[in-house]
């Protein structure tokens, strides 16, 4: 029998989640030391799945199955194929940097309500939606993916609710207030996706017989599963929902402005970085893969949605006073271009798409923690009580401002390459389009030159005269970050080379290729030919 690589994977971090909730109260340094371990032992095991996945072997691979709800068709089927292979690497990167960074966090606060913080819960937590995006990540049973799909939402409500943004400007009782309200919208938001999710699932049973992705796109393409044209535009707006809700997509995008603003800094990257992944994710493997007609039929409207999302996320990103909101905003520009891509119908747009989860996820971890760093030191979120932090914290500045240069896709850092794939494949086949994107480049330089100028450079202010710069654990949490930016900057290929043949799968399931150029070129007879 061979290991069971991927399940492990998954069970590491629910083991550790496990083992960092019942340490003793007492014993809180160890709490974290044991979070950050096992975070660290599932990045080893996600650079073996790396390396033991072959780009040009099976579509999905390190495959597992075994019989789980026999009399439903249920299995515990997993799989990954290269689009899962990077994302789980995303994931298993991130954490490490998402415990470093909120060390302090969780630690003891004694409000004028004198309740303390649970500090071992807040690092369980981590590490619970850790291995339940993994798992997401690496299901190819429909009714398995559901399960963790939504599963996930509860350990997120508790981190957004329980453990919210320390620099508020508002009473203890109001900041509560804030918290449950984010809390509540997010879990509401996406509790009304995942039912309708759910009942698009039962439909799918229903239709196929079973749950298994594998065997279900195998059908179709062999022309033996017959699904009537309007059931399966039914069941892909079933799917699409939850996970637009999940990406987020305008106009379900309004819960993640409250989340991000009202929790921790490492908790909104949580969030950005790596739960929304799954949406954008989803839309890849089962709306795709799984209604190939009905995400051709709906590719204009959907079209048309990521481009609002891009260009409303960073106008509105923009005219925003709070750091956190902007970033934000800011991140669901940046998603409108992940399902431009996705939609685009192309491989270069596809790969560029998946290409973005990765680089977003670096440059928005980067940029909020930095932020974050920021923020517990002047206990403030709003623009304005900054000024002058560059001249007395250099390092700080310069950190921030790289993640900001990442953010809006300067040419040599990482997500440059993701959104030049986006639009060349855009342009392809939706010229128009691919046009009014670009506005979305523009306004990402003002928006995030803006927010540099106004909190790092002019006059010192006097509340951040004496603000010190970054100290050892946090330059450790920032400097492979924006190592990662340069170096996928410059080289992408190392991502590249697994995306690309699992993009070519996706082609496949929807019967397309790339459009031709239309550039007229000299043929051997000297005859002018296109």
């Amino acid at each position: 029998m061979n290991f069971p690589l991927l399940t492990v994977t998954a069970a590491v971090p629910a083991v550790g989640a496990i083992l960092t909730a019942a340490v003793p109260a007492a014993r809180r340094t160890a709490a974290k030391w044991l979070a950050l371990l096992f975070s660290l032992a599932t990045l080893a095991l996600a650079v073996l799945i790396a390396v033991r996945f072959e780009p040009g072997g099976d579509r999905y691979q390190l495959t597992e199955s075994r019989p789980w709800i026999a009399d439903f068709g249920v299995r515990y089927e997993l799989g990954v194929d290269g689009i899962g292979v990077v994302l789980i690497g995303l994931t298993a990167l991130l954490i490490p940097f998402v415990i470093a960074a909120g060390w302090h966090d969780a630690d003891p606060l004694e409000t004028s309500s004198k309740r303390w913080r649970p500090t071992q819960g807040f690092f369980a937590l981590i590490l619970m939606v850790e291995a339940m995006v993994i798992i997401s990540f690496e299901a190819t049973d429909v009714f398995l993916f559901y399960i963790f799909f939504e599963a996930m939402l509860i350990p997120m409500y508790f981190l957004i609710g329980g453990f919210g943004d320390r620099a508020h400007s508002g009473s203890d009782e109001n900041a509560a207030a804030q918290r449950s309200y984010a809390a509540v919208k997010f879990l509401l938001y996406n509790l009304v996706g995942g039912l309708i999710m759910l009942a698009a699932v039962i439909g799918l049973y229903v239709v196929a017989g079973n749950f298994s992705l594998q065997e279900i796109t195998a059908a179709r393409a062999a022309g033996t599963l017959d699904m009537a044209t309007n059931t399966e535009r039914l069941l892909f707006l079933g799917f699409f929902f939850a996970f637009a809700v999940k990406a987020p997509l305008w106009p379900l995008h309004t819960w993640l402005p409250n989340a991000m603003g009202e929790s921790t800094a490492p908790v909104a990257v949580l969030i950005t970085a790596v739960v929304d992944k799954v949406g954008t994710f989803a839309m890849l493997r089962f709306c795709l893969g799984l209604f190939p007609d009905a995400s051709k039929w709906a590719t204009p409207v959907i079209l048309v949605l990521a481009l609002i999302s891009i260009v409303y996320g960073a106008l509105v990103a923009v005219g925003q006073r709070d750091i956190k909101r902007l970033v934000a905003y800011a991140s669901i520009s940046h998603f409108g271009f992940i399902v431009l891509g996705i939609f685009a119908m192309t491989s270069q747009g596809q790969s560029g798409a998946t290409l973005y989860m990765v680089n977003h996820g670096l440059s928005t971890a980067a940029l909020m923690l930095v932020a974050g760093f920021l923020i517990s030191r002047r206990g403030s979120r709003l623009i304005a009580d900054y000024g002058g932090v560059q001249k007395v914290a250099p390092v700080l500045a310069g950190t921030f401002l790289i993640g900001g240069l990442a953010t809006l896709s300067l040419p040599g850092l990482a997500p440059f390459v993701s959104e030049f794939l986006v639009l060349v494949g855009t342009f392809a086949r939706y010229p128009v389009i691919g046009i009014i994107a670009t506005i979305g480049i523009v306004l990402a330089a003002l928006y995030t030159l803006v927010l540099y100028q106004r909190t790092m450079t002019g006059p010192v202010k006097e509340e951040v005269r004496t603000m010190p710069d970054l100290r050892l654990r946090e330059m450790l949490v920032v400097t492979p970050l924006i190592a990662l930016l340069i170096g996928l900057g410059v080289y992408p290929k190392v991502l590249t080379d697994i995306v690309n043949p699992a993009v070519e799968h996706t082609m496949s399931d929807v019967k397309q290729t790339d459009p031709k150029p239309e550039v007229a070129v000299e043929a051997k007879n000297g005859e002018e030919a296109k």
